[in-house]
């Protein structure tokens, strides 16, 4: 009976929306007002964001800040936290949404590097806030933490913050608008004469080491990996050097500046620069000063990419929409070519057991060869204060056996297809019509497809959030935050067993008859972490992707 009341509720509610029954624009408005409110007030520190928190807000962490007095740079923490409450702005009119992102974004002025950028956090505590070179504390020594940060779209998403909020405010913020036109100063003066940008970089380059060269394959490269030694490489990993140029377009844009326009060229001169030759006229995820792909982390050999390139091949489409030259065309042929001579056949990818739907590509390509390199899993541990380590593993190999999970080596190559309709419709369309608009929100390049995405069958998820809101404002979720005070993380790259107490190993007590081991198994790709104390880490907690991607769906909804 109540199965077939919930059927008859679920019909009633589907038929009214078919209907256009709506929610009223007033729920919507105060559903937001109500999240919004609270995740300011009650959950930022100094106006900035972790990515989780528990529940009861006793504690926060991301990847890299934890705790009351620190917040997080990368994308899905304070910067998108920002970018929802100006979708809110726009769509309301509301002035306190635009009061709260301006909140994050003056805590990002006080992360600001004297470099020009941001590291992945932001401490607030004033008795550790001089270990860090902040420009706002005026604490430039070259003995403090100051290396700007351009991977996982770290500086790149704070710049598009400060330049949003600063436009939204008609420029008349001071700090906000001269700390985004400081960062972009130095992130021009850190660009290579090539046009690329590095990982990470504490000053600019000496230009005269860094000569303009095409990409071409090296006569050899290590099989191992020779350390980590690579964050000055020209790099495309992770879209750092897309990022970039797409920001320094939406700069051009806001600014009026042609300076911004010219660095995005520049970077677009990197891309093309950067196509290898046949037989795989693709990229690489990064290359060193002779424009050879290079090693950068343990598990990123030199290659050539099939995740990357899919992204470069984007942006590419983005400048020639940008600045109707149709060089930027020119080089996406021959990649897409070559993309679709490359997919992995499923009956090898299904060694793996969860692969993507579609066609699919390997990560890495071997040099020349074009055979998909893999790299085998190893044993991980973590000790608080010893650090992390590598027990094992992290080998190339030609199989798909035993290979990392945390880093996929089988990427999707579904986009191919949508890139290649995409570009012939732009070959043949007018330059002037390709323009983004004028208002971008996205932290990465602005993509249409999915801008037009969120805003399908609203109606229903809009009751939904505003139903699942609690009583204080929040959207909670069941998960595992962990745990401030972790002493142990092991990662399991094969079957282990862990025993737990103090009997022998043949099973006798010992000295304790009352003692007697416990062996847990644990199952290849498993984790163990330990933490000090007895209470368990909590499984329910609040997210601030979660946050932004329903506050902006609410605002969508007005629209």
């Amino acid at each position: 009976m109540v199965k077939n009341g919930i059927n008859l509720l679920a019909f009633s509610l589907a038929a009214g929306l078919a209907l256009g029954q709506t929610v009223p624009r007033e729920q919507i408005l105060h559903a937001m007002r109500k999240a919004a409110d609270f995740y300011r007030h009650k959950v930022s520190t100094e106006g900035g964001y972790h990515y989780y928190y528990t529940a009861d807000l006793s504690y926060g962490r991301s990847e890299s800040a934890e705790g009351p007095t620190q917040v997080e740079v990368q994308r899905e923490a304070t910067p998108i936290v920002a970018m929802a409450y100006l979708r809110a702005w726009d769509a309301t009119g509301d002035r306190a949404y635009l009061d709260y992102a301006r909140a994050a974004a003056h805590a990002l002025l006080r992360g600001q590097l004297c470099s020009g950028g941001w590291d992945y956090l932001i401490e607030f505590d004033p008795a550790k806030r001089h270990q860090y070179q902040y420009r706002a504390d005026n604490n430039c020594g070259e003995d403090k933490r100051g290396v700007t940060n351009l991977d996982d779209n770290v500086t790149q998403a704070a710049v598009r913050v400060l330049m949003r909020v600063d436009e939204a405010l008609g420029f008349a913020d001071k700090a906000i608008h001269e700390g985004a036109l400081f960062a972009l100063e130095k992130l021009m003066a850190a660009q290579y004469p090539v046009g690329a940008w590095p990982q990470r970089f504490r000053r600019p380059p000496d230009h005269t080491q860094f000569p303009v060269k095409r990409a071409s394959y090296p006569e050899s490269w290590p099989r191992q990996w020779p350390g980590p030694d690579y964050q000055s490489h020209y790099t495309f990993n992770d879209n750092t050097t897309a990022d970039a140029i797409d920001m320094m377009l939406e700069a051009w844009r806001v600014y009026n500046d042609p300076r911004y326009k010219g660095s995005a060229e520049k970077g677009g001169q990197f891309i093309r620069l950067a196509q290898m030759p046949e037989p795989q006229p693709a990229w690489a995820q990064q290359y060193d000063r002779e424009m050879h792909p290079a090693w950068a982390r343990v598990f990123e050999p030199p290659a050539i990419t099939g995740g990357e390139t899919q992204g470069i091949l984007r942006l590419l489409m983005t400048l020639y929409g940008e600045t109707g030259d149709r060089k930027y065309l020119e080089p996406i042929p021959r990649a897409l070519a070559y993309l679709q001579r490359s997919f992995v056949p499923r009956t090898r990818a299904e060694v793996f057991g969860r692969i993507p739907a579609g066609p699919v590509l390997a990560r890495f390509n071997e040099l020349r060869t074009n055979r998909p390199l893999y790299i085998t899993k190893g044993s991980r541990l973590s000790a608080a204060g010893l650090g992390n380590r590598n027990v094992d593993g992290y080998e190339i190999s030609y199989t798909p056996e035993s290979v990392i999970t945390h880093y996929g080596v089988l990427i999707s190559g579904r986009e191919v297809a949508a890139i290649e309709a995409d570009y012939r419709k732009m070959a043949t369309a007018n330059p002037a019509s390709l323009r983004r608009p004028s208002k971008l929100r996205a932290l990465s390049p602005w993509d249409a497809r999915q801008e037009s995405a969120a805003r399908r069958g609203l109606m229903p998820e809009v009751r939904q959030l505003i139903a699942s809101l609690d009583e204080r404002g929040a959207w909670t979720r069941m998960g595992v935050i962990g745990k401030a005070d972790r002493l142990v993380f092991t990662y399991a790259a094969k079957d282990m067993v862990v025993r737990i107490g103090r009997g022998r190993s043949d099973g006798s007590a010992g000295d304790n008859p009352q003692a007697e081991a416990q062996v847990i198994p644990i199952k290849e790709n498993d984790t163990v972490e330990i933490y000090v104390g007895a209470q368990p880490p909590p499984e329910r907690l609040i997210s601030s992707a979660d946050f932004a991607r329903n506050l902006e769906y609410l605002a969508a909804a007005l629209r």
